[in-house]
């Protein structure tokens, strides 16, 4: 049997296990602080299993008080 591929997230999943928010997952998208790894043939956003712990990271370091534009280059210099 061949490897079986990673599953995708739609949007409503990551909303459902994490907690926060369609317009904030969109603005983390479109902001760069999240990629999308495919979209569905109707154009929704599908999420690899690692977007969890980025959103986890990015919500550890607004609590730590950092701001946003802190966060975009702490998360790009991170290789989560």
């Amino acid at each position: 049997m061949g490897k079986i591929p990673p599953k995708l997230f739609k949007i409503g999943e990551v909303m459902a296990h994490t907690g926060i928010s369609r317009q904030t997952i969109h603005d983390y998208t479109v902001g760069g602080f999240i990629d999308e790894d495919a979209r569905t043939p109707a154009g929704h956003r599908l999420y690899g299993g690692w977007v969890f712990e980025r959103l986890d990271r990015i919500r550890q370091l607004q609590q730590e008080g950092h701001s946003l534009k802190t966060i975009k280059t702490m998360i790009d210099e991170e290789t989560i």
